[in-house]
């Protein structure tokens, strides 16, 4: 027998002891070694122009009664903002009253809560009234936004012009529910940023404060591209191009195309909501060209949209990819009768609702697809639209859309039927449209 087996036996087991006693030591020790070194800095977000967004806010959406800078104080501001507040308080009284209670029976649940707006320029007002539960809202037009530095240029003298030109800007879509192309062209030009004013207009009108503004560019893969100080300092001598021939020559960078805001409401822990608005030309020549917007869009997977007073492009033969964007990634639709044609519609497995009358297009459009929109009408019981939706029809009937999946139910209860707003019931038989 070897006596010294017992003694490493007894040293081997006092060993294992020991080591698993350090065990929680060393991970202890080694925890907060990691907790002291430096966390890796998230991605830059590029400058933020918060400050601006909120001053124009003041100004021009005559949000808060928050001093006024020295420069831009006198009678101008309680001017514009005598008449704005008069013009928010008519767009929430005769068409917010009527068109939150319609959407609240009319959207199903389950809808995703990233709308995308083709055409939609300006109008981020009627994206939240249609959907105001969407947490990320992308309006996609010709206009660029604007450079929101020239707040901090101007003296009372040159904001009353300015004001003025905004008010004039804005009667469309504050009192029609609609914004003629001529006036949006104007808001390309000028000492304030025409597009960038609409939407801060919009969250006044819908009771949200603008938390920060930054601008960016679209990567290959479709991603974000946050302009920093200093690439703004950069790009300031490129100067942006109009996107669609005879349209108005944007007057600021081209850097200050495209803007994120994003925004909530004043109530404590109020959720942060995003609205981005990408300027870009959508007919198929252009979009074919611009893999980087089609990657962005097709990067949101499955989407809520709408569209409307979109001078019928979806109906035309030359914005086909467009349409057929939204006809593979989208769920949901509202739209006036410049939305998706309805054999299109039907051919790629959605169904139609219509609301209202229809009895022809505003504009001179596809004979076609009027004869298939009277079809949708005369073959459904009359629904009640009792505010205007984009354009009126060529009798000035209200009319309104719905194109979706049909697994989302359009027919929720609380729908009135009956009588049409503002006309008599067009209740057509084809028979009747075929002679």
């Amino acid at each position: 027998m070897n006596p010294n087996k017992g003694s490493q036996r007894v040293f081997w087991k006092s060993l294992s002891f020991l080591v698993l006693l350090m065990v929680p030591v060393l991970a202890l020790a080694d925890q907060k070694k990691t907790q002291q070194q430096p966390q890796a800095s998230a991605p830059a977000l590029g400058e933020d122009f918060a400050v601006e967004a909120k001053l124009l806010s003041r100004v021009v959406a005559c949000e808060g009664r928050s001093p006024l800078p020295s420069s831009l104080k006198g009678q101008a501001v309680d001017k514009h903002c005598e008449w704005m507040r008069r013009a928010m308080e008519t767009y929430r009284r005769l068409y917010l009253r009527r068109a939150e209670p319609f959407f609240a029976k009319l959207l199903p649940a389950g809808l995703p809560d990233k709308v995308v707006y083709p055409f939609g320029g300006g109008d981020l007002v009627s994206a939240l009234s249609t959907y105001p539960g969407a947490r990320e809202i992308t309006t996609v037009s010709l206009e660029l936004v604007g450079d929101p530095r020239r707040i901090h240029n101007l003296d009372s003298r040159g904001l009353e012009g300015s004001l003025a030109a905004m008010r004039h800007q804005m009667v469309g879509l504050l009192y029609q529910n609609d914004s003629a192309s001529e006036l949006l062209k104007g808001t390309q030009e000028g000492s304030l940023p025409g597009q960038l004013c609409f939407f801060l207009v919009a969250l006044a009108v819908h009771g949200y404060e603008p938390v920060s503004l930054r601008y960016f560019g679209l990567e290959t893969d479709g991603s974000l591209h946050y302009y920093s100080a200093v690439e703004i300092r950069e790009l300031e001598g490129k100067a942006a191009s109009p996107l669609k021939k005879g349209w108005t020559s944007p007057d600021f960078p081209e850097c200050f195309a495209n803007s994120e805001l994003t925004f909530r409401s004043r109530e404590p822990g109020a959720t942060l909501r995003t609205h981005r608005h990408i300027a870009a030309n959508l007919d198929d020549f252009h979009l074919q060209r611009n893999r980087r917007l089609m990657a962005h869009l097709e990067g949101k997977g499955h989407v809520t949209a709408m569209t409307k007073a979109a001078s019928y492009c979806l109906w035309n033969p030359g914005f086909t990819r467009i349409r057929g964007y939204l006809l593979a990634h989208m769920n949901y639709m509202v739209s006036d009768s410049t939305g998706i044609p309805p054999e299109v519609a039907s051919k790629a497995g959605f169904v139609q609702e219509s609301y209202g009358g229809f009895q022809g297009s505003f504009l001179d459009a596809s004979q076609q697809y009027n004869d298939e929109f009277r079809c949708l009408w005369a073959s459904q019981p009359p629904r009640k639209l009792a505010f205007r939706y984009g354009y009126l029809d060529s009798v000035k009937h209200y009319h309104l859309v719905v194109t979706r999946r049909p697994r989302f139910d359009a027919f929720p209860r609380g729908i009135a039927q009956g009588k049409i707003a503002g006309g008599q019931k067009t209740r057509q038989s084809r028979a009747a449209i075929q002679d």
